[in-house]
């Protein structure tokens, strides 16, 4: 069973007010500027590639990647319908421990850290 608080039928609600139908499994980390943001340009390079194999998650809505170049955040959401988030949770995130590792490799990453949460259009 999942660890997470909801349900996984196609929608789900938190309150009356608070309903969705999507779950998002976010992957982040720090970057830094050093030797021309060489960090940075390795984060990228190793989404690209897992990037082809997250598209192919059964349920998968986007996968998206978030830069600040102001805090030096580099994230990636990866959205799925809520009624496929159980299987991709036992798919151990379609990768993540791969990917995690290798950011956590990477001289001037750091905060490499894991997030679930809802996410809807409004």
């Amino acid at each position: 069973p999942s660890r997470y608080p909801w349900p996984t039928a196609s929608m789900g609600a938190f309150t009356k007010s608070v309903e969705f139908s999507h779950v998002a499994r976010e992957w982040r980390c720090k970057w830094t500027k050093d030797n021309e943001m060489a960090s940075l340009e390795a984060a990228g390079t190793i989404l690209a590639e897992h990037l082809a194999d997250l598209k192919k998650v059964d349920g998968v809505v986007s996968v998206q990647r978030i830069v600040c170049g102001g805090c030096q955040d580099f994230k990636v959401i990866i959205k799925v319908s809520a009624d496929k988030f159980g299987a991709f949770e036992e798919s151990g995130f379609a990768g993540e421990a791969a990917f995690l590792d290798k950011l956590n490799a990477i001289a001037g990453l750091s905060g490499v850290e894991t997030q679930t949460y809802t996410i809807e259009e409004m």
